[in-house]
């Protein structure tokens, strides 16, 4: 019954981003534009909960987008609990293409810490996945 509710769960995802990358450009602009510094910046590695290349690029995407912030790299991990010696070894696929999870690094200009940037990406993150998968939002 949540694909009913999807095209309005989109709309309020892109609404939120919207509002986000407003807020994100007021931040830089005023940093730009008032002495000194304002800027804390710091790089992090953040494990998504997404399920797809498509939704990690979109995330990456939507990372970049955003003022202050640049996805610098992305790397694929294994599922937990499917860890092999064939997997290291880089043979024996089992044929489970499209569950790779993957961590991106990301380089952020304004945040207090890697908590307070770890937390306003799984922010963005869980508004994405909820506004993008017709079922809903984030496992």
């Amino acid at each position: 019954m949540k694909w009913l509710t999807w095209p309005l769960r989109l709309i309020g995802f892109l609404l939120w981003y919207a509002w986000e990358l407003v807020l994100s450009n007021v931040a830089v602009t005023r940093d730009v534009l008032t002495p000194g510094q304002g800027s804390s910046p710091i790089v992090i590695r953040y494990r998504t909960r997404c399920r797809s290349e498509f939704e990690t690029v979109l995330l990456s995407v939507l990372i970049s987008l955003t003022p202050g912030t640049l996805t610098l790299a992305t790397v694929a991990r294994p599922p937990e609990g499917s860890h092999s010696a064939a997997s290291d070894a880089g043979a024996g696929d089992d044929g489970a293409a499209g569950t790779e999870e993957y961590d991106i690094f990301v380089h952020a200009m304004y945040s207090d810490g890697p908590q307070d940037a770890r937390s306003s990406l799984q922010e963005m993150e869980t508004h994405m996945l909820n506004g993008i998968r017709p079922g809903g939002g984030p496992r």
